[in-house]
């Protein structure tokens, strides 16, 4: 398949593979089985030309998607080009080829092996399948191959290699920073990291693992200049905001759209994928998030990569250069910590992977007792210690009294604080029931986006809300106005 001459062996008995490393047997067998590539490349130009019939100039974040996903199709495009070339190249100078363009669906219609009697070695003589030397020469060739690759200063075979770890990348930002803009800005940096230090790739641990890694000190760089701190509301003179003691605020907390985690999930080979474990529902609801806000960001880190992606203490160790007994001490402190800021029975983390149907009603009957201005169903659906959080705003409410005075006034239509008619769509964020909220204003023909409450149901109640801006409803995918 490539034109390899094969390693030559002496003094040893027993068979060995006529391709000269795993890449090329694959290669083989990916060329016999592999879809007609005519019809995948009549497949990649029409989809690229669709992305470019649609792509115009937007939004900032908008255009962005579109341009990386335009980009992807054109690598894909190009190393099925590239792929189709070295293979007539080879073919044309193989003196065999004319054989090979015979074989049908078999892989290896030729004797894959030949015997070898001696202690001589011939051609292609076999090497004994436990030797060992199969194995660890096969993956030190793809090894190689992959570091040619990401060290080629080719962009798009860069960008061919890197982008599908984009968005499990950005999931891991997310939790380290709990903030979507944010994850947006350090993926980028993450990948443009890579790019700059491409030399330094060894191919000595994984390019998932040393992506997390460039990942993991982007987001300790970031976090050590902003220095956030989680603090706690305060009292906003004229409100009531119940008896009990304030929350923890948490100004940067934004959501995560659901459908971005689905997207990824459905890339995972299975649950015990590391995609999977990277995007795993518990750990990206927002109860985590802003316990996880609590921890110092090298803890934070480490229980990330420990139990959220589930690494090994001695990779987490290599991936954060700290040694292991220092891995292990933070992940010790970092435990009972977390536990201390999670609400009571939830310090473990089993979440169903999708949504439940007590949470779907529930979300449906809140929808409709707000767009119905019904405060009496909407105070049905409610525990009696509910909490409402709004950031960053620094509104807050404990407990249902509190909850239904401050929404009583804006939904009643008597009221000189009546707020406007509303419209509710369903959606899901951070693996949690979310409503997006439009209201017409009182004299206006058009509802507009205006908050996203993300749900919290437990034993058939909503036992917390936290409303959010309305700036990344184009990212739930949802208009700014209906």
């Amino acid at each position: 398949m490539c034109g390899r001459a094969l390693p030559g062996r002496t003094g040893r008995r027993g068979r060995s593979s006529v391709y000269c490393s795993a890449a090329c047997r694959q290669k083989a067998y990916r060329s016999r089985h592999d879809p007609v590539p005519g019809e995948v490349v009549t497949e990649l130009i029409a989809d690229i030309e669709h992305r470019v019939r649609r792509l115009v100039p937007q939004r900032p974040s908008v255009f962005y998607q579109d341009v990386t996903a335009l980009s992807s199709s054109v690598g894909r495009l190009r190393r099925v080009a590239r792929t189709a070339l070295d293979a007539a190249q080879v073919t044309a100078d193989s003196p065999d080829s004319a054989e090979s363009r015979d074989v049908e669906e078999n892989v290896t219609p030729a004797p894959v092996t030949r015997s070898t009697t001696g202690h001589g070695t011939e051609p292609g003589a076999e090497i004994p399948a436990d030797s060992g030397a199969g194995d660890g020469q096969d993956a030190a060739l793809v090894d190689a191959a992959l570091v040619d690759a990401v060290r080629s200063g080719d962009e798009w075979t860069f960008a061919g290699l890197v982008e599908p770890y984009r968005r499990e990348l950005q999931v891991h930002c997310y939790r380290m920073v709990g903030s979507y803009d944010d994850s947006e800005d350090l993926v980028q940096e993450t990948l443009l990291r890579a790019w700059r230090s491409r030399d330094g790739f060894q191919g000595r641990s994984p390019l998932r693992a040393w992506l997390y890694r460039i990942a993991t000190n982007a987001c300790l760089d970031f976090l050590r200049r902003t220095t956030r701190r989680v603090t706690r509301y305060e009292p906003v003179e004229g409100m009531d905001h119940g008896s009990q003691d304030p929350p923890p605020r948490i100004t940067w907390l934004q959501p995560y759209p659901d459908h971005l985690l689905e997207d990824l999930e459905g890339t995972a080979s299975g649950e015990a994928s590391p995609e999977a474990a990277a995007v795993s529902r518990e750990t990206v609801e927002l109860v985590y998030l802003t316990a996880i806000q609590h921890l110092p960001p090298r803890q934070r880190a480490v229980l990330i990569l420990r139990d959220a992606l589930g690494l090994p203490a001695a990779e987490t160790a290599t991936l954060l250069d700290m040694s292991l007994a220092s891995v292990n001490s933070a992940l010790q402190r970092a435990r009972p910590a977390l536990r201390g800021h999670l609400p009571e029975r939830r310090t473990e983390w089993t979440g169903p992977a999708g949504p439940t149907e007590e949470e779907r009603e529930i979300l449906r009957r809140y929808m409709e007792a707000t767009d119905r201005c019904d405060i009496a169903a909407v105070s049905a659906l409610l525990s009696e210690d509910i909490r409402l959080t709004m950031p960053p705003n620094p509104f807050w409410f404990v407990g249902r009294e509190a909850m239904v005075g401050f929404l009583r006034p804006s939904l009643d239509p008597a009221s000189p604080s009546y707020f406007g008619d509303w419209r509710h769509l369903p959606t899901r964020a951070n693996g949690q029931p979310a409503a997006a909220g439009y209201v017409r204003r009182p004299g206006t023909a058009v509802y507009r986006a205006q908050v996203l409450d993300v749900l919290r149901v437990q034993d058939g109640k909503i036992v917390e809300i936290t409303a959010f801006e309305p700036h990344l409803f184009p990212a739930f995918g949802l208009p700014l106005k209906l």
